[in-house]
């Protein structure tokens, strides 16, 4: 069975990220843009981060230009927005495609027919949830704030597990 231990991302810096290294936490992924119109749920995904990290719990966030041009910066200058605007904590990893033929093999993963959400991202802010065993639990459009996830997010962590 597939699950996130299966994958390597690189970090915002050009370093590969075992994403084995998540195994055991509850885990966000987010794709993410500088300029959309949901960029202000940096400010609920980072209240979220600090709530919960502590209890096993981590947001990694994939930029992402494929919707509308929204993230056209280089990874320093979307690394220096989110902590000077947002105070961003959690791991940004490099500006890929989360669609297409350029999509990393993880983000296949997360789209894929397997997992029971077999169709492509959206737009930005598109958030995945995944268990401490590193499966795909739940799939969050857009427009989901991300304090609507805490139920979710608190059912895993309380599971153990």
């Amino acid at each position: 069975m597939t699950t996130l231990a299966n994958f390597t991302a690189n970090l915002g810096d050009g370093r590969p990220q075992p994403l084995a290294d998540y195994v055991g936490q509850v885990v966000l992924i987010v794709n993410t843009a500088s300029e959309c119109g949901y960029t202000r749920q940096y400010t609920g995904l980072q209240e979220l981060q600090q709530l919960l990290a502590p209890r096993g719990f981590t947001i990694l966030a994939f930029p992402c230009n494929q919707f509308g041009g929204q993230e056209p910066g280089s990874a320093e200058e979307i690394a220096a927005f989110c902590h000077s605007k947002f105070g961003v904590g959690f791991p940004l990893f490099a500006k890929g495609d989360v669609n297409g033929a350029a999509a990393s093999p993880l983000w296949q993963w997360l789209t894929g027919a397997a997992n029971g959400h077999p169709h492509p991202v959206k737009w930005n802010f598109t958030k995945f949830l995944i268990d401490r065993k590193g499966r795909l639990v739940k799939r969050y459009e857009p427009a989901a704030e991300p304090h609507e996830l805490l139920p979710d997010i608190e059912t895993l962590l309380q599971a153990g597990g």
